[in-house]
């Protein structure tokens, strides 16, 4: 894994760079063969985004 990140810019460029991708995966899905695998992962990078927002705002 990376370094702790502890500048607030660099903590607002991670968020920005992983809404980004989220951004990207979701653009990327076709509604019509979206498995529930793919749905799930969504979710899975909501929660990951949700825990460093909250460790970054505790830091």
């Amino acid at each position: 894994m990376g370094n702790a990140i502890y500048d607030k810019d660099s903590q607002v460029s991670y968020l920005k760079q992983r809404l980004n991708m989220f951004v990207e995966v979701l653009d990327s899905i076709d509604p019509e063969h979206t498995e529930l695998e793919d749905i799930d992962r969504l979710i899975e990078m909501i929660d990951d985004l949700e825990v460093k927002c909250k460790q970054f705002k505790n830091s």
